[in-house]
Order: C-alpha cells, then structure tokens, then sequence
C-alpha cells in the first residue's frame, strides 16, 4: 500500500461522510446521529447486565469477540422503556475510541442535511436540549441532532470496559 495516499484517501472518505446523519426513532421522534460514528447496525442481542451501572446502561454484548456496552437510548433520554422485539436494534457506535452499542426503536435512513438546514434547538431551560445539538430540517420534517459528548457519560462507559 502507498503511504503517502493514506492520508489522502481518509480525507476523501470524510468529506464524503460530511453532513450525512445516520437517522432512527425513539416512538415519533426522529433523531439523527453523525454517519462518521457509526460501525455497524445489528439487532438485538443477548444482553448481559452488569450490577451497579446506571438504568439506561443495559450491560454488554459480546460481538464476534468484543466487548461492548450498550445503552438504551428511550431510557437515557427519561423515556418509558420498551419490550425489546424483533424491530428493535443495536446502532454499534465508535465515540472517542469507545465502541458502544445504542439501542434505538427502529432505524430509518442516512440522509445528508446541509449546515444551511441545520439550526440551533431552541433554549427552553438547561437541561431541555442537553443532548441535541442541533435541528435539521428536512422537508417539512425536523431530525434532532444528537450530540454524542454529552449523549455517553464517559465515566459509567468506562468503567464498564476497564473493569
């Protein structure tokens, strides 16, 4: 492999992924989650629950040979918690170096929605919108935009695969 083009052909795969959103539901909500963090979509596995972690860490899943965490989104965002069923599925997400798993209700599409169409959420009170980043619009639709910082608590992901 030529070293040289390395570099180059990373750039090209992330000006492609620019502005693409990877988007799911969680009941009539639709949010979107940046292409570039996502691995790999799969569906619900055998969860194996770990004493002390928050509710909305679920414990880990073994996938071919890795450890990783998953979270219920529904249940970090205070949402009522559902059956898990067949529609339900993992999005397998690499933040910062930390693979972790999302449990999300469904997953619907990638989309690429342009900075022009991306606006700020609206300031309710501190904690309304502490995980969205912004809002894209999208036709007359609107995908809320999470921000992945402050989505994962690194600590409690952490000391999951450190333990």
């Amino acid at each position: 492999m030529n070293r040289t083009l390395a570099p180059e052909l990373v750039e090209m795969e992330e000006d492609t992924q620019y502005g693409r959103y990877l988007t799911f539901n969680l009941g009539t909500e639709y949010y979107g989650l940046e292409i570039k963090y996502v691995t790999e979509i799969i569906g619900m596995q055998l969860i194996t629950t770990l004493p002390g972690l928050p509710a909305y860490i679920k414990g880990i899943i073994n996938l071919r040979g890795r450890i990783i965490p998953v979270m219920d989104v529904r249940l970090r965002f205070d949402k009522e918690q559902l059956e898990y069923n067949d529609r339900i599925c993992i999005i397998v997400a690499c933040f910062d170096g930390v693979d972790i798993g999302l449990i999300v209700d469904r997953v619907s599409e990638v989309l690429t929605i342009p900075d022009a169409d991306i606006v700020p959420p609206p300031e309710i009170n501190k904690t309304s919108n502490k995980f969205i980043k912004g809002i894209g619009k999208v036709g007359n639709e609107v995908k809320l935009l999470l921000d992945y910082q402050k989505l994962i608590d690194h600590d409690d992901i952490l000391a999951i695969i450190t333990d």
